[in-house]
This record gives structure tokens, sequence and C-alpha cells, in this order.
């Protein structure tokens, strides 16, 4: 017995004698995921980690909202007013967190899209008016998208015959053969580099001051060219196509009820971050351009211009930020038009899909890529009448999906305990009311052309 256990413990010996020796010359004794693994069991709290594994949709949402069309609608509220607009922000940031909550929400509880949900509830008809209308508003809102990754990298040098095509290939290749995961990734490091505009109103030298009591105390104008202004800001801040992606994207990456708040935190961090971006585009401008009384009409002209005010790293880091958010838009927007026309029509959605399983969603996502990138290699192409035209579309559909919303989401047979208490209904009927006027004041401006 006593030469068996001997035995035993000399084999057990030479195991760990040669475990440590593997150890010693690099192999791992688990993967490296394997050890990453645990290494966060044992040393991150739970809630972190929950909260890290749900956060995406909503952050992503609200940062795409600073698209080339946002980039240019802030550049010359700062450029032309200044200051002026600086009290809108604060409101703003409350308007965007109660609408894009209230769709967190629904799709958490009812494992559904908005466009879904309006189809069941309101019928194929009436569905089929609003996704047609919002496809040609999400058209007319990508062809910008490529003008802006076109202008961006002009700055830079490179011609818009060799940009568009490049980035028409990379985020058609991105999400038809990536996975919602890998996605929402890319997306989320996409967000990241918006640092490049707080960077530019840094560099712009400020005065922080007036900036900050600018922000509480406002200071409105009673003009057409003011309030026009006023109504582009907080239009081009929500828009539809937000509360049907930000939905849908909820949807696919399975959240559930019991993780609600920190779906709820993704949401409020994203509306946050974004208003901050903008701000800081606005920043820029106004103490540089409006200074100086330098008119601008395009993000291009602005991040040009900055370069003899505020030195070409400014300028440079403005373009760059443009870029960014340009083809970052030219991803989503496609993709949120494919989720709710294709959840709108009873198509199968859905990123981790393969092509053969939900062609027509890929096919629409393709088809939107092609279109909204060809547009712009058309020599002349009249864009500002474009850009003019998704905004009278998006202010037009803005008030029909706000009302959606508001109905569905005070279903209890829906939602449940999950329904908007009175306080929080309150609120959100107040900005929907809101939204719903001012969004109608934009449409009457552009369309009588003051």
């Amino acid at each position: 017995m006593e030469t068996e256990a001997g035995t035993v413990k000399a084999i057990s010996s030479a195991l760990r004698r040669r475990l440590r020796g593997r150890l010693r010359a690099g192999a791992p004794a688990l993967p490296l995921r394997g050890r990453w693994k645990r290494w966060q069991r044992d040393h991150v709290p739970r809630r972190l980690i929950l909260l890290l594994s749900i956060i995406g949709p909503g952050i992503i949402t609200a940062n795409v909202d600073n698209d080339a069309g946002g980039i240019a609608t802030y550049s010359l509220a700062g450029a032309n007013f200044g200051y002026g607009l600086f009290w809108v922000l604060i409101p703003i940031t409350l308007a965007l967190v109660v609408v894009q909550e209230m769709c967190s929400r629904m799709g958490i509880v009812t494992g559904k899209g908005l466009a879904d949900l309006i189809r069941e509830q309101y019928g194929v008809k009436a569905t089929f008016y609003v996704m047609v209308a919002l496809l040609l508003a999400n058209l007319a809102n990508t062809v910008a998208e490529f003008a802006g990754v076109a202008a961006s990298l002009e700055i830079f040098g490179v011609s818009k015959y060799v940009s568009i095509p490049a980035a028409a290939l990379f985020v058609w290749w991105l999400i038809v053969y990536g996975t919602y995961r890998r996605v929402e990734r890319v997306f989320l490091i996409a967000c990241f580099f918006y640092v490049a505009y707080l960077i530019s109103g840094v560099m712009a030298q400020p005065p922080w001051g007036t900036v900050l009591a600018r922000m509480v105390v406002p200071e409105v104008q009673w003009n057409s060219r003011y309030l026009v202004m006023l109504v582009g800001v907080v239009g081009t801040t929500i828009a539809p196509w937000m509360q049907f992606y930000q939905q849908s994207a909820v949807v696919e990456k399975g959240i559930r009820p019991s993780q609600y708040r920190y779906a709820r935190y993704d949401t409020m961090v994203g509306c946050f971050i974004a208003v901050v971006v903008a701000m800081f585009i606005m920043v820029a401008c106004a103490a540089t351009l409006h200074e100086r009384g330098i008119a601008i009409e395009t993000a291009k002209d602005a991040a040009l211009a900055l370069q003899p005010l505020a030195g070409r790293y400014c300028a440079g880091l403005f373009a760059f930020g443009l870029f960014n958010a340009s083809l970052f838009a030219a991803s989503v927007l496609p993709l949120a038009t494919a989720y709710y026309v294709c959840e709108g029509l009873g198509w199968e959605t859905g990123i981790d899909k393969k092509l053969r399983d939900a062609p027509q969603f890929f096919g629409l996502y393709t088809a939107l890529i092609v279109v909204g990138s060809l547009f712009i290699l058309i020599p002349g192409f009249p864009l500002l009448a474009v850009m003019y035209l998704s905004q009278v579309l998006n202010g037009v559909l803005l008030p029909f999906v706000l009302v959606f919303i508001l109905l569905l989401i005070n279903r209890r047979d829906l939602m449940g305990q999950y329904v908007n208490t009175p306080l929080f209904n309150a609120v959100a009927w107040s900005t929907s009311i809101i939204m719903i006027g001012l969004t109608l004041v934009m449409v009457g401006s552009l369309l009588l052309g003051y």
C-alpha cells in the first residue's frame, strides 16, 4: 500500500511540475477569454458587468442623431446666433430622454419593435403609409450622410469618387456580414470619436462663464430667422427614425424586463452625451465664426473657416468629427429604415439573421446604401433641397409617431405594470405637445420659405 501511495504521489508531483513548466513556457491553463471571464467574476461587481452588457442601444441611437445634418444645424446655430440658443439645450435633453426611454421600455416589455406594434394594433394600411413616408425621409437623410463623408474627406484632399464607393462598401459589409454584437461594438467605438468635437470646442477658447449663463437664462429673439433656427435645433435632435431604431435594437439585443433599469441608464447617458456634443459644436462656432461675423452654409464651411481662427488642429478635429458622424449615420440610418419597414410589413429582421433568412431586410438595406451613395456622385445634385425635404418629412411624421408611442405605452394589456405613471404621462404628453407645436412651426416656415 505504501509503495502504491508513493507511486500516486510521484505521478501527481510530476504532473504538477509539467503544468508549471508549461505555464513558464507560455502555455496558459485557460484560453484568454476564459481567464478574462474568471477575472471579471472575481474582481468586477456583478451589477457593473450587467450594466456593461446592456449598454448600447441608447448611446448609439442618441449619438447617431449628431449626423451630417445635425452637425450642420448646430454649426449654423453657433455661427449665426452665438450663444443665443444655448438655453434650449437643457429642455432638449429632457425631451430626448422622455421619448427614447418610452421606446426602450416598450421594446423590453413587449419584445416587439415599434413598427410591429403599430401594425398589430392599428392595421396594415396605416402602417404602410407611415412606412412609405419614413422610407422617403430616411433615403434623403442617407444621401445627406454620404454627402457629409464626401465633404469631410475633401478637406483632406480625398476625391468623393474614391471616398463614397469605399464608405458605401464598408457600411454594407459591416451590416450584411456582421453579427449584432460585433456591429454594436463598432458603433460604440464610433461614439467615442465624438470627443473630437469636445476638443475642438475647448481649443476655440470660449468664455465659459457666458456659455454657462446663457444655458440657464433664456434670451429669446422674436423674429422668424431666430424662431426657425430654434425649431431646427429641436427638430434635428429628435427624429422619427430614432424611436424605431432604439426599440428594434433593444428587442434584438434581448434585454429582459428585469434588466429595465440598466437600459434606462443607457438611454439617459446616451441622450446626455449627444446633447453635450451638440453644445461643443455650437461653442466652437460661436466663439470663432460668430465673433468675427463669418457666415457659413454647411458643416464643411465651418471646418474650413475654423482653420485661420482656431488653428489647423481645431479645424482638422472638426472635419474628422464630421467624417466619423457621417459614416456612423450612413450605417445606422439605412439599418433603422430596414428595421421599421420590414417590421411594419411582417418580414424577418435582424443583423444576426443570414442573408437567405431575411432577404427583404438586407435587400432594403443594400438598396438604400447604393441609391444614397450614387446620388452624391451625380454632378450638380441639389443636396440642400434634399436635406430640406428630409426635414419636412421628418417634421410631418414626428407628431404621428409621438402620438402612437403614447397611445401604445399607456395600454395595460401591452405594458402591464410598465405603463406610464401619471407624473411621467404629464411630462411625456407635455413634451409631445411642445414637439408637435415646434414641428408644425418648422414645417410651415420651410414651406412658406421664410
